[in-house]
């Protein structure tokens, strides 16, 4: 069997890792947030015309068809960048959702609006104030609401570009579906494309360090030479390539839908959590008390993997799933992580 990803998943990702270096650099990231702006409507729109908000998205909804694997990669990249546009929440998460309800419906023609969605696990809801609409849960119902329809509160956040609301509403009226399993492949989206984003950030916390590394100089020479320095970012890379393969076997397995698959997508947002909080510590640790300023970028990348460290479902509620799977089905040498018996 071929793991491989194929040049059509690779140039997409590629796409996307260009599209997001090109306009969310530092300089206009910290631009936008000095202005308090919720997004940069030029970017969300070349990020819309180029499709990546479409990828998950059927056919006959005017999407791209494709799966979780190739939308993983745009996550991760999405995370490298630390993008503040709801890009994973809304594509991701909430348009998939939608589409599984009603994949006509008139909100997912149009690329350039974003849904947003919760409550569900997550007690806020993020950037529920510049979306087209809500999806709300209320005991496995889905519910509509268009944001004027609500009462949002803001809320504090780590992640100084993470928008959060508390959201009160009445679940009145006729809800779009009674399916609770929505909810629950929901959860399991959420949870797989915030690994992939987190070991995006780890990886530009580390070449952050690195760059940093090879000019920073003490003794009269960079501190990259030092093997402290090597070892402690070498860690954190190994961290990182022992993350990738766990996401992106989650993100083959995620269509089952069953004890199996969510093992692994617990599995995939344990360890990338930890890569994360791993290679931004040592990322801080190798800029020395500077790292902890507001000039450095590397604190922004701090708060990010902290914040998705605890969305769509914390460590515990992660290692209690996998505990959950060894629990209730055959483990052993003789069979896989994926499904029974294989």
């Amino acid at each position: 069997m071929d793991f491989r990803f194929t040049d059509d998943q690779l140039m997409m990702a590629e796409t996307a890792r260009k599209l997001f270096a090109a306009t969310a650099s530092s300089a206009q990231l910290r631009a936008m947030l000095a202005k308090e702006e919720a997004r940069d409507e030029a970017r969300w729109s070349t990020i819309a015309e180029t499709g990546l908000t479409m990828i998950l998205l059927p056919e006959m909804a005017g999407g791209l068809g494709l799966g979780e694997v190739d939308f993983a990669l745009t996550a991760e990249a999405a995370g490298y960048a630390w993008l503040p546009e709801p890009l994973v929440e809304s594509a991701g998460i909430a348009a998939p959702l939608l589409a599984a309800i009603n994949p006509s419906h008139e909100l997912l023609s149009n690329t350039a609006r974003s849904l947003a969605i919760g409550p569900a696990i997550n007690p806020y809801v993020a950037d529920a104030d510049t979306a087209a609409a809500l999806l709300l849960e209320h005991q496995g119902a889905t519910y509509l609401r268009h944001p004027g329809e609500v009462k949002l509160t803001r809320q504090q956040s780590l992640d100084p570009f993470r928008r959060l609301f508390k959201v009160e509403w009445e679940p009145s009226g006729t809800p779009l579906s009674r399916d609770a399993a929505l909810w629950r492949d929901a959860l399991d989206r959420g949870a797989l494309f915030a690994a992939a984003q987190c070991t995006g950030i780890a990886q530009r916390a580390i070449d952050i360090a690195v760059e940093y590394a090879k000019t920073r100089e003490q003794f009269g020479k960079p501190i990259g030479s030092y093997q402290a320095v090597k070892h402690l970012l070498a860690n954190a890379q190994v961290a990182v390539q022992f993350a990738k393969p766990v996401i992106h076997a989650a993100a083959a397995s995620c269509a089952q839908r069953d004890l199996f698959s969510r093992a692994r997508i617990s599995h995939a947002k344990i360890i990338a959590a930890e890569a994360a909080d791993l290679a931004t510590r040592a990322s801080l640790q190798v800029h020395g008390a500077m790292g902890y300023s507001w000039e450095v970028d590397v604190h922004f990348l701090l708060k990010r993997a902290l914040a998705l460290s605890a969305t769509w479902g914390g460590p515990g509620f992660h290692r209690n799933r996998v505990l959950t799977r060894l629990r209730e089905a055959p483990a052993g040498p003789e069979y896989g992580f994926a499904r029974a018996g294989v």
